[in-house]
């Protein structure tokens, strides 16, 4: 008996204290779904819905505004719930969950719309097989990128979806020159949130030493489609801003930048969260989106938005805080330093998961062998890009250039494969033959 009491006083000591609410559910929309529960929270959540429809038409006048934040207000006392959840990045019902979080933050001042709505409590602990990977698959005097996107070809989801990318950024709307920036935005989103990140940050941030390397890492999203305007503008970075902030999935992608990549001086890895694997998602996130960041050039890794700050009157110091987040970011600039240096492996690192082989990496040769259609017109049929698609990817070499014995070798590698894959590997060849090489 006394053994129990003991124990029982032990327990008590320990237990965690009591709150007056509940434990918020951590999802936004599992915090909606237990206030849609209860009448009165359902129809104050709902009469905010209307709000921010309105809203995001035009500015509210005075007397609705006033109304419809008493309305938060009230909602918010009563189920704060919904005021403390988050959401998920690359989840089925992401958007969803987003929309439920910007609803209860009716007229977000700056400072909310810089604080993250993506809960990041256990995507820090993924760093490390990520920067194996990156260390992992390095080569001395190599093209990195190349393995890179090797690596990608040779695991099936990486390699297909990444197919679907280049063909959505490539492909031109019916009579016109114009891609579909839309789509090609979507596809890369798609492509990021659903293939694992030792591939698709791989591809992303590998490091260079030379421009051939740094020339397939800038056109890695297809800039021409994704990044640039077609008439070759560049708008102001404020309107940017402005427009991105009117669609949930931008405006989170944005905050969620603003504050993994918040530099300081008083970390080691330059970063105010010291964490330059948070920094590198938050970037990686903005891809596909109006706010689409990418590499200025072939001789550097330094990066920028499609924007200027011209016109931006007197809020131009605003303007130049937005464009040197990205320009002059010493938290961003180390960590995509880091992505690539060997001398940050952890000490007990595991390489990353064996890549499965895929009938669906012949589009890859695009990409992998520097025949994107930026500047694919330029290599010639004798060239070495031309030599290395018909020796690295042995199913890219359907064509008068290539040796038969390599050309029996794609046979060879085909024939494996059951008849559905089979016919679909060769349609999807000849159409990346059609798009791509000249």
């Amino acid at each position: 008996m006394l053994l129990l009491t003991v124990l029982a006083m032990g327990a008590s000591l320990v237990s965690p204290p009591a709150f007056p609410f509940p434990p918020a559910p951590a999802d936004c929309v599992e915090a909606q779904r237990v206030c849609s529960v209860d009448p009165q929270c359902e129809a104050l959540y709902r009469g905010l819905e209307l709000c921010a429809a309105d809203a995001a038409v035009a500015t509210l006048g005075e007397q609705v505004a006033s109304e419809c934040l008493e309305r938060q207000d009230t909602l918010l006392s009563k189920h704060p719930a919904l005021l403390v959840c988050k959401c998920q990045r690359g989840f089925r019902k992401e958007e969803q969950c987003l929309r439920v979080y910007w609803t209860v933050r009716l007229l977000p001042s700056e400072d909310e719309l810089e604080v993250s709505p993506y809960d990041d409590t256990q995507m820090d602990s993924r760093m490390a097989s990520l920067v194996a990977a990156s260390s992992y698959m390095q080569l001395d005097g190599e093209n990195q990128c190349l393995k890179a996107a090797q690596d990608c070809g040779l695991y099936e989801k990486c390699g297909s979806l990444r197919s679907e990318y280049v063909l959505a950024c490539t492909k031109r709307m019916p009579g016109t020159s114009r891609c579909n920036q839309h789509k090609c935005h979507r596809a890369l989103r798609r492509f990021l949130e659903r293939v694992p990140e030792e591939y698709s940050l791989g591809v992303l941030f590998c490091p260079c030493t030379n421009t051939l390397c740094g020339e397939r890492r800038r056109k890695t999203i297809v800039p021409s489609c994704s990044y640039q305007e077609m008439d070759g503008l560049q708008p102001n970075c404020l309107h940017q801003q402005s427009f991105c902030r009117r669609d949930d999935l931008c405006r989170s992608r944005l905050a969620d930048f603003l504050q993994n990549c918040q530099p300081s001086s008083m970390t080691a890895s330059g970063c105010l969260k010291d964490s330059p694997g948070l920094c590198l998602r938050a970037y990686a996130g903005l891809i596909g989106t109006i706010m689409t960041p990418n590499y200025i050039s072939n001789s550097s890794a330094d990066v920028s938005l499609w924007c200027n700050c011209e016109g931006s009157g007197n809020q131009w110091q605003d303007c130049l805080r937005l464009h040197h987040m990205f320009t002059h970011n010493t938290c961003l600039r180390n960590s995509i330093s880091w992505m690539g240096d060997p001398g940050s492996l952890p000490a007990d690192f595991t390489p990353p998961p064996a890549p499965r082989p895929s009938p669906l990496v012949q589009e890859d040769e695009v990409l992998s062998n520097n025949h994107l259609p930026e500047h694919s017109n330029n290599v010639s049929a004798a060239s070495p890009f031309r030599f290395i698609s018909c020796t690295l990817w042995p199913c890219g070499c359907f064509s008068s250039s290539c040796p038969v014995t390599v050309y029996l070798l794609c046979w060879f590698y085909l024939l494996p494969l059951s008849p559905s894959s089979f016919v679909r590997s060769l349609v999807w060849y000849f159409q990346a033959q059609f798009l791509f090489v000249s």
